[in-house]
């Protein structure tokens, strides 16, 4: 497989499709192996007979050599925090095996056998958060990786159990991996983590905003906007490919409506909603391009050799320099961060809408189905969505700017990858609370309001669906918690549209 993308990925994580290498990439990596075995019995090569990083200027004996791989494992194994889901270690090494094929590692055959049988046994070494600064990759992400591959460190299957990793692997008839040459330097000197995360970070960021360009439908059902506000010759007049493409997807969910009003047909309303109701095109626009963006770096991201040094047996060169710096990673989930949280200030926005009766002039406050005064709707359940936004709110200032000089000053300037790629992914998982929330409070209002018959096919099923799971009839309070899992699960698997 010379290339592999966000979209492929996600068809792997859903059981679509498996990674699959041919034999040709094969002989690149042997070729490559060779090559480098040959060149550094002759000359200095970083990393297979000299130290790491400030250390480099040390020469390591030939008889030392594969000692110096298991140290730099064990030496660097040094994670905190919490342990990444086997979903992301899963993609990471995927991700690191893919960039070894390109033959520009010169890591050993075994090695791209070893982490392609660990993929296919569900065999997941234990990595950890906090670690790595991003620039000479993700090394201490990686390391447990790599401490993993050869047999050491916990592990998880493909049930979530915790075990040894040397259980594991006996278990499952499985040896661990001999380290060969450069085998763990290779390993280690990469972006697999922050990439993987922000993989999967960019496959969310396009459910949240196919849930919201839904919800937005409701929004301007629930308040039988003007269609206007989506027509094609309002949009197009700005010259933006997402606002355009969200104005699209709206106007076809909502080409058979009967809850929104023609401009100019006779009816007396107000002249204008709100703006989280009439002007979602221009607000989720640069957040979908944003979304788009983000995806085209990360797969550009997967498809790099991000490793040094780099072996290129064809011109006969081994060329030492910088692949593994993750800016390119750290500044786009910067941008991606800032954009999820705009679509969870969007959307608690709307809900806001949903609950004031003094605004939306149409709607008992909070979507209280009760005795007002006896009975509080959703009143409690704004309060964790707008807390919930407050904290995206502030976890959106940019990491990349958060260089600090470490190594012994050889790493003077990090790019944060993995820790931007980390609170991104925080972000998300906050605003499919966000939006969760606001989902429940769309197909209340519609329940409320009695316009089931009349909205949108799209939002049909999403009112029969949870409508299904959940009692949108309840008058008296309850403890809404466990149907806001529901909607969550619902709304993590919501399907997405073509973008």
């Amino acid at each position: 497989m010379n290339n592999l993308t966000v979209d492929y990925i996600k068809e792997i994580l859903d059981e679509k499709k498996s990674y699959l290498f041919e034999h040709h990439e094969r002989e690149l990596v042997l070729k490559s192996f060779n090559y480098l075995n040959n060149f550094s019995d002759k000359k200095l090569v970083y990393g297979v007979n000299t130290g790491f990083g400030p250390m480099a200027d040390y020469a390591v004996s030939k008889v030392n050599r594969i000692n110096l791989q298991y140290n730099l494992i064990r030496s660097h194994s040094s994670g905190m925090g919490s342990v990444l889901p086997c979903k992301v270690v899963k993609v990471l090494m995927i991700i690191r095996l893919h960039t070894f094929l390109f033959g520009k590692s010169g890591v050993s055959l075994d090695l791209v056998d070893k982490l392609y049988t660990y993929i296919s046994n569900g065999i997941y070494p234990e990595i950890f958060e906090h670690g790595g600064v991003g620039a000479s990759g993700d090394l201490v992400q990686l390391a447990h990786l790599a401490l993993g591959i050869i047999g050491e460190g916990d592990a998880y299957d493909n049930n979530n159990c915790r075990h040894k990793m040397s259980d594991l692997l006996q278990r499952k008839k499985i040896k661990p991996h001999s380290i060969k040459l450069r085998d763990a330097l290779a390993i280690m000197n990469g972006t697999a983590c922050m990439t993987a995360l922000s993989t999967i970070n960019v496959i969310n960021s396009k459910v949240l905003i196919s849930c919201s360009i839904s919800i937005s439908a409701m929004m301007l059902e629930i308040f039988g906007s003007y269609d206007d506000y989506i027509s094609k010759e309002l949009n197009d007049v700005k010259r933006h490919v997402g606002q355009n493409k969200i104005a699209e997807i709206l106007r076809e969910l909502l080409v058979n409506s009967k809850a929104l009003t023609k401009r100019y047909s006779g009816e007396e309303k107000k002249v204008q909603e709100f703006y989280s109701v009439r002007c979602t095109p221009q607000i989720l626009g640069p957040i979908l391009d944003t979304i788009l963006s983000s995806q085209l770096v990360v797969n550009n991201e997967i498809n790099s050799v991000d490793d040094n040094p780099i072996i290129d047996f064809e011109n006969d060169k081994i060329l030492h320099g910088g692949n593994f710096h993750g800016d390119y990673i750290s500044s786009e989930m910067d941008k991606l961060k800032i954009a999820i949280t705009k679509l969870t200030i969007l959307t608690e926005r709307q809900l806001n809408l949903l609950l004031n009766s003094k605004s939306n002039k149409i709607l008992p406050p909070f979507l209280n189905s009760g005795e007002l005064g006896l009975n509080y709707g959703m009143q409690g359940v704004q309060f964790t969505a707008t807390s919930t936004t407050a904290e995206n709110q502030m976890l959106s200032n940019p990491m990349s700017v958060h260089s600090i000089t470490c190594n012994n000053d050889n790493q003077d300037i990090v790019s944060m990858g993995t820790n931007s790629a980390l609170i991104t992914k925080k972000i998300i998982d906050n605003c499919f609370q966000v939006v969760s929330i606001q989902m429940l409070a769309c197909v209340r209002a519609i329940k409320i309001l009695e316009i089931g018959n009349n909205v949108c096919e799209n939002t049909r099923d999403i009112f029969d669906t949870i409508n299904k799971q959940i009692d949108l009839d309840i008058k008296n309070d309850f403890c809404f918690h466990n149907d806001l899992k529901l909607i969550e699960n619902f709304v993590r698997n919501f399907h997405q549209f073509k973008i």
